[in-house]
């Protein structure tokens, strides 16, 4: 199952599903939330970009970045790691809970028109 059409990321030509990168996040121990979108790249068309909430106590930083897509690479497969991430301290829900993918994409097309 890969999920609805407007979650899926293609990248380079990879199609990629946005549940398997934010599971695989999720069994990082650094990581409490993740949502996983396509960010705009004149290159690639899409990238991925994970915006990851953190556990109390671990620093965001560039070190923390790589260990995550490390971690993805190996989970998952190399082509499916966030090549962006963003570190942010909630996630936009609904009123059920469910993460709000549409408003992190909207906000990705406005930073960067594709």
């Amino acid at each position: 199952f890969v999920g609805r059409a407007d979650d899926l990321i293609i990248s380079a030509g990879y199609r990629i599903g946005p549940f398997e990168v934010e599971s695989a996040l999720l069994e990082h121990p650094a990581v409490v939330e993740s949502a996983v979108v396509a960010s705009p790249d004149p290159v690639r068309g899409e990238v991925v970009k994970a915006f990851v909430v953190l556990k109390p106590g671990r620093l965001p930083g560039d070190a923390l970045v790589r260990e995550l897509q490390e971690h993805v690479k190996r989970v998952t497969a190399p082509y499916k790691y966030p090549r962006e991430i963003e570190f942010v301290d909630s996630l936009p829900k609904t009123v059920s809970g469910k993460i709000r993918r549409v408003e992190l994409r909207e906000r990705e097309r406005q930073k960067k028109p594709g």
